[in-house]
């Protein structure tokens, strides 16, 4: 059983890494014609919508004091994730972005070490390493640039997002909050925030965007964020941090392959060297992850 649940959650995880990688494209598109926090309000406030919706439909207990208190901070951390982010992509390349952000393969793991005080084996970090040499490879076909602003960002937004994702998994184990009622508090207070933080931009940005913004504004609203906060709250719950970040991790790849089907970028040999590199270090790493470390899964309440 714990098997089966493995596989749906690795499954779940690679679909939220390829609807992220999707996102650059959608997301630098829509820098043109609105602010970074109005882009992000308007997200948000799609997502809250039909966060609503769902959390009606699935009647899910509401949390408790303590629970409240955490996805309110979770929903602090993930506003601070996707500024970060979304100014990053913004100032720098979809190709720095797609190859900074996936430092999170190795921050998380660390991190969740420390937390826990039980050290993963070496041989873990060494194909971890392996894979961001993959992720390097990838990417440097299109070419590196010298480090900006924007990739200063992406290199913050990776260690917040492994941040987040580290005290997710520790916080939220062992107790009943489900998962839909956290996400819908973590939606309400994002949007809540970059109204306020951009409400004068607001109007003249909305005004600005095209019906084919709105339709990226709805896709980055309803997968990119109520689809990929709900399985990445599920899935940290019942496997660890560590191996959520690697499969995330394989979020540069599916960049790549959409900047190819959909945008005028190429990938050579260097590249495909590099996306093999990533395949086979992230299952190497997923298969010395579930021998030595004991994962901890949730045995009542809605998940």
């Amino acid at each position: 059983m714990n098997f089966l649940r493995r596989n749906n959650a690795d499954i779940l995880l690679l679909g939220v890494a390829a609807v992220w990688g999707s996102s650059y494209l959608a997301t630098k598109v829509l820098t043109v014609h609105g602010t970074v926090f109005a882009i992000l309000a308007a997200r948000f406030l799609i997502a809250s919508v039909i966060m609503v919706i769902v959390w009606g439909i699935r009647r899910e207990k509401f949390l408790d004091r303590r629970g409240l208190l955490i996805a309110v901070i979770f929903g602090f951390t993930q506003a601070a994730i996707l500024s970060l982010e979304t100014w990053g992509v913004a100032l720098t390349s979809a190709t720095n972005a797609g190859l900074i952000i996936s430092m999170t393969i190795v921050f998380t793991p660390i991190l969740e070490s420390v937390w826990m005080k039980k050290w993963l084996p070496r041989s873990y970090f060494v194909a971890a390493t392996v894979a961001v040499v993959g992720v390097l490879l990838l990417v440097s076909a299109n070419g590196l640039r010298e480090l900006n602003w924007g990739d200063a960002l992406m290199l913050a937004a990776a260690l917040v997002r492994s941040l987040h994702v580290t005290a997710l998994g520790r916080l939220t184990t062992g107790f009943q909050y489900g998962s839909v009622s956290i996400t819908l508090v973590q939606t309400v207070v994002c949007a809540v925030l970059f109204v306020v933080l951009d409400l004068p931009g607001l109007g003249t940005s909305f005004q600005n965007f095209t019906p084919m913004d709105w339709l990226d504004l709805f896709y980055l609203a309803a997968a990119c964020t109520v689809f990929a906060f709900l399985v990445q709250l599920w899935a940290v719950r019942k496997t660890s941090a560590a191996r959520v970040s690697l499969l995330l991790g394989t979020e540069p790849i599916w960049a790549v392959l959409i900047g190819v089907s959909l945008g005028s970028e190429t990938l050579g040999w260097l590249g495909i060297a590099g996306a093999i590199l990533i395949i086979v270090a992230s299952y190497r790493a997923q298969t010395i992850e579930l021998k030595h470390r004991i994962v901890p899964v949730l045995s009542s309440g809605p998940a």
